[in-house]
Formats: structure tokens, C-alpha cells, sequence
């Protein structure tokens, strides 16, 4: 029933009768598709009842997910791999592919007077990154997100070191004011806070976090619980039918700015004018096993991850 190997889209067959999921989202660009099935009606069209329960933190939505309050979570690639790896006694599966990057998703940014024109000008400088969730910091320049992840892997490929930058955690809705009162020399940051650095303050990217070695890295997906869709994989097969079929009509800019921009709180404008990556509709378990892969070679995972008995079949 749980087999290795890549997913693909789900058939369109109809959830057993009386079936309920409850997922645990926080709303942002990654997770807009869900919120765009919900609206469009397209579980209620498989059978199946959808409640969708917001939480700040992907810490909040594993929590969710260990006590039984949501069936499902939609959360970070990183954190949830090394939550996989960390808690053994409760193994999960990634039901879908949900979030993959596209160029200057994610970006190391600085100030418009900044004298950082290069990647080679962040070495021994203070980047300011979103706080961990699931992941510790450890310090002395160890990633401790995919962002930080990412981002070390770019800056390999530039020639830096990693551990000749500073990362500096703090709220991510904090990086922008950061960066604007030199708090730190530059800002690693995905959208919207992007967006808001470029508007607000005349930014500039340096180094775009997933090129390179990152390219196309996915960035969020999908998971539950094994015992879960152990019992009730009928069900979750509907779900992800209807999830692809929202992240192909997230594709058109209609639906997903609408999901936006009542979901994730964002303004018209910045729903309409943010960079947003890819929202695949197969999974692909050696995409998956990049990520995973980068995790441990950078150290964010202690010991090699195989991604394989993951995937949800």
C-alpha cells in the first residue's frame, strides 16, 4: 500500500462515504493550491470533507499532526525530513509534491546603497534568515532550514565557504525592517517579504538561493502520518486527485491570487505581482531525494535520509 518510487497524479476515483481529512496549513504562497481546491469545491466533488485549520509554525503543524488534531500537514521539505529522521516511533509519508522552486523564489538581498554587488561580497557579512521551525541552530554556520540550506549550496557554487557567513534567525516578517535599519548586512528571504524589500526599500538580489545545484528544489509538499494512510488510503488518494488538480489550475493567475490575498493576507498588489516557483502535479522521488540529500551534506540532517518508503502510493 506504501510504496517506494515516484508518485504520480492520483485517478479521480471518490473517497469512501463519509470520509473527513483535516489539514494543518500555514497560509503562504507554498500551500495557495490548497485553499484554491477547497474554494473551487473539488474535495467536496471526490466525497470527501476538507477542513483546512491554520497554524503560525510548521512546529505547531507537526504538533497538530502528533496528537491527532490534523490528518495531514502541509509544511517545508526540511523541517519535516528532519523530523522524519529525529522521531522514528512516528514515520510519516509525503502524499504530494506541493511547492517547487522557479528563479528568485528565494534570495539573499541587500540595501540599494549596499557595497555587496557579488555572492563574493557575503563572505564574514550577517544575513538575516527566518527563525528556525522543527530544526535547531546549532551555530557556527550550520543550516537549520531549507532556505539556509539552499542558500549554503549557492553560495558553494559561487566559490564562498558557508561557514564564512553569519546567519542570523529572527522572525521572518522582521527581515525586512532588518535590512532597512542595517541590523544586518543582507536578508535571505522568500516572497512576500521579497517583494516588500524590492518595493519598500529599493533592494537588491545578490544571490538567488535556488540556481545551481538548487534548481527546480522542491520547497514544500504534503505529508501524514503512516498509521493514517495506512487506514484510510482511499481517501487520501482522493485528496491528492483534487490537490493536483488545483495546483494545475493555480497555474492561471485568477484563482491563486484570490487565495492569496484572502488566505495569506496579502494585497491585491502583492498577490498579483510577487515571483511564485511551481506547483508540480507528479512527485518525483529523486527531486525529493535532493533535498535530502543536500540536508546531509551541509549538515542539517545527521545521517543520510532515504527518501523512498516516504512516498505514498
Amino acid at each position: 500500500m506504501l510504496l517506494a518510487g515516484c508518485g504520480g497524479s492520483a485517478p479521480s476515483a471518490s473517497a469512501p462515504p463519509g470520509s473527513v481529512i483535516t489539514v494543518a496549513s500555514v497560509p503562504g504562497v507554498a500551500d495557495a493550491p490548497l485553499y484554491v481546491a477547497w474554494q473551487q469545491g473539488l474535495f467536496r466533488q471526490l466525497g470527501l470533507t476538507v477542513h483546512i485549520r491554520s497554524y503560525p509554525t510548521a512546529a505547531a503543524e507537526a504538533a497538530a499532526l502528533r496528537s491527532g488534531q490534523a490528518d495531514v500537514a502541509a509544511g517545508d521539505y526540511a523541517d519535516f525530513f528532519y523530523e522524519q529522521e529525529h522521531d522514528a516511533s512516528a514515520p510519516m509519508v509525503v502524499l504530494a509534491d506541493g511547492y517547487d522552486a522557479g528563479a528568485n523564489v528565494m534570495a539573499v538581498l541587500v540595501n540599494p546603497g549596499s557595497r555587496i554587488t557579488t555572492p563574493q561580497g557575503l563572505k564574514h557579512q550577517t544575513i538575516g534568515t527566518a527563525e528556525p521551525q522543527l530544526m535547531p541552530n546549532p551555530g557556527f554556520g550550520t543550516p537549520y532550514s531549507l532556505d539556509t540550506v539552499a542558500a549554503s549550496s549557492a553560495l558553494n557554487d559561487d566559490g564562498v565557504q558557508p561557514s564564512t557567513v553569519t546567519w542570523r534567525p529572527m522572525p521572518a516578517g522582521q527581515l525586512v525592517g532588518a535590512l532597512q535599519h542595517h541590523k544586518v548586512d543582507a536578508i535571505l528571504a522568500t516572497e512576500p517579504q521579497i517583494f516588500q524589500a524590492e518595493s519598500q526599500l529599493g533592494a537588491r538580489a545578490v544571490l538567488d538561493a535556488c540556481s545551481g545545484e538548487t534548481v527546480n528544489l522542491p520547497l514544500e509538499g504534503y505529508f501524514a502520518p503512516r498509521s493514517f494512510a495506512l487506514k484510510h488510503r482511499a481517501a487520501l488518494l482522493a485528496f491528492r486527485s483534487a490537490l493536483t488538480h488545483a495546483q494545475a489550475d493555480a497555474a492561471q493567475p485568477t484563482p491563486l491570487e484570490a487565495a492569496l490575498m484572502h488566505y495569506a493576507g496579502m494585497s491585491r498588489q502583492t498577490a498579483s505581482l510577487i515571483t511564485v516557483g511551481t506547483y508540480p502535479t507528479t512527485m518525483k522521488l529523486q527531486s525529493l531525494q535532493r533535498v535530502a540529500d543536500l540536508m546531509s551534506f551541509y549538515g542539517a540532517l545527521r545521517y543520510p535520509l532515504n527518501v523512498a518508503p516516504m512516498i505514498f502510493r
